[in-house]
């Protein structure tokens, strides 16, 4: 199921981000040079063209990094690049066979531009080459449950040691008297004791 709802999501983005590229770059283009001939420019007359480009990188991207199945991509990038691999057969007729004179949002939609320009065969190239990594489409591993413990076991309460726990048995007695205390490794000679004190008179 997720490789059928990979491709359908291929097949969808391939076109829609091939109509926002030729929005944004057309309008950029317009719009910078309206600018070089006025000799002035106003940055919000970019933010449309540039909203575009970024709805169509969004589109694309989500296909390529969606860890949902690499058939997506694969779809994807073999629909951009087959117009610009075409143009090597005959460039007459795959031009006449793209559409022109579209318009939406009262903008004109130049579908050639991002084919003349190669922008199609640099994305679907993109696209293609993401899908050959093995390890990024493999399912995330299902954690682990582990079994409850069996009856009349109860588990460990706060501050207790289990049964099964391999941790070492400190001793809890006094320490030996009549252990000696660390050197380094030279011969140890006690002191004497002290002179016992005379009872008497002087």
């Amino acid at each position: 199921m997720r490789h059928i709802l990979s491709l359908l999501a291929g097949a969808v983005a391939a076109p829609l981000a091939w109509v926002l590229v030729a929005l944004g770059q057309g309008g950029s283009s317009r719009t910078v040079s309206a600018w070089f001939e006025a000799d002035r420019f106003n940055g919000a007359d970019l933010v449309q063209p540039a909203v575009y480009l970024g709805a169509g990188g969004i589109v694309l991207g989500l296909v390529a990094t969606l860890r949902i199945s690499p058939l997506g991509p694969l779809l994807a990038g073999l629909l951009l690049l087959f117009p610009y691999a075409a143009l090597f057969a005959d460039p007459f007729a795959v031009r006449d066979a793209v559409p022109a004179g579209w318009r939406l949002f009262g903008d004109p939609v130049d579908l050639r531009q991002p084919l003349e320009n190669g922008t199609l065969f640099f994305l679907g190239g993109l696209l293609v080459m993401a899908t050959f990594s093995a390890k990024r489409w493999r399912r995330w591993p299902r954690p682990v449950v582990l079994p409850p413990p069996p009856a009349g076991y109860p588990p460990p309460g706060y501050g207790e040691r289990s049964h099964d726990d391999p941790t070492l048995d400190w001793p809890t007695g006094p320490p030996d008297q009549e252990a000696r205390p660390p050197s380094l490794g030279y011969p140890y000679d006690p002191p004497p004791p002290p002179p016992a004190p005379h009872s008497g008179s002087p």
